[in-house]
């Protein structure tokens, strides 16, 4: 997490126009919605407070700039996908329903490129662990930062796409968009604060599969805000899901297209919302994980 580009958007996907939470490097946006209930009821739902409308609304419109951004990163019409019945799928038949994630017996991949896991297999398992490694990265901090953001896209983009996906971001992750999250101007994090930006997927599917191409879908959920005592843009959560092209070159997965729209999201729950110190605590103290099977 998070080009076409959570970040990019395929403008097809039905992302933007849809009131997206885009995620490419974190910058997103979100729409939480509490059913209404009588309270007396046995599964009756207290009001959803209104400071707490009022701090999601201002995320929503905080973020919009950005997002808008990341709906104009398509792709070209370059390597599309084929059906998977085309000769040289590795596609497996899976018309039936959907299927788990399973051990395969087959040790985990120990290459890196950065902090980023790759030498994936060829197959559909391969480009689903690379589409679920490249959706964190993706939506990483690293994303803020022009030199980790660089190293990132060199990582994960094919490189016919590599200079659209930089030149776009670059512009997006300006002066005003670094203040609008609360940032400084130059996009580091001010003090005393922690800057969270976090994509954790939560499942995977292919959509469409070739010898060569494979379209990949990330469900995801990502956390997003200032963490710290004073923060005005606190940490929050968003669910949706993320659809990568992938293409196999140079013995590697690569994205060449990145679109993203809202959802699946489940109801919020009545969990007490912990404290800028207890979110700024259990960021520094859990590691983000490096998804790779």
């Amino acid at each position: 997490m998070s080009y076409d580009e959570q970040g990019y958007g395929n403008r097809d996907s039905g992302g933007r126009g849809d009131d997206a939470y885009s995620t490419l490097g974190g910058t997103r946006q979100t729409r939480t919605r509490l059913p209404e209930g009588d309270p007396g009821a046995p599964h009756g739902r207290r009001p959803a407070r209104n400071t707490r409308s009022l701090v999601m609304a201002a995320g929503v419109v905080v973020l919009l700039v950005a997002a808008i951004a990341f709906a104009n990163l398509g792709g070209g019409d370059n390597n599309k996908a084929t059906d998977s019945g085309a000769p040289g799928s590795s596609r497996s038949d899976t018309t039936g329903g959907t299927a788990p994630t399973a051990p395969t017996g087959t040790d985990p991949v120990t290459g890196k490129i950065g902090s980023i896991a790759s030498g994936f297999a060829h197959d559909e398992q391969g480009a689903q662990s690379a589409a679920a490694n490249y959706a964190v990265a993706l939506g990483s901090v690293g994303m803020f930062e022009k030199s980790k953001r660089d190293v990132i896209l060199n990582a994960v983009i094919a490189p016919s796409q590599i200079e659209h996906f930089r030149s776009t971001l670059d512009e997006a992750y300006s002066a005003p968009f670094f203040k609008n999250v609360g940032l400084n101007e130059d996009g580091t994090t001010p003090s005393g604060f922690t800057f969270v930006s976090r994509t954790t997927p939560i499942g995977t599917k292919v959509t469409s599969s070739s010898a060569e191409v494979t379209t990949v879908e990330v469900w995801c959920t990502g956390l997003i805000g200032l963490a710290g005592e004073g923060s005005t843009k606190p940490v929050s959560d968003g669910w949706f899901t993320i659809t990568m092209e992938l293409s196999w070159i140079d013995g590697g997965w690569k994205a060449v297209t990145h679109s993203q729209k809202d959802g699946p999201a489940p109801v919020s729950g009545d969990t007490r919302a912990s404290s800028a110190d207890e979110i700024a605590g259990a960021v520094n103290g859990f590691g983000g994980f490096t998804y790779a099977r």
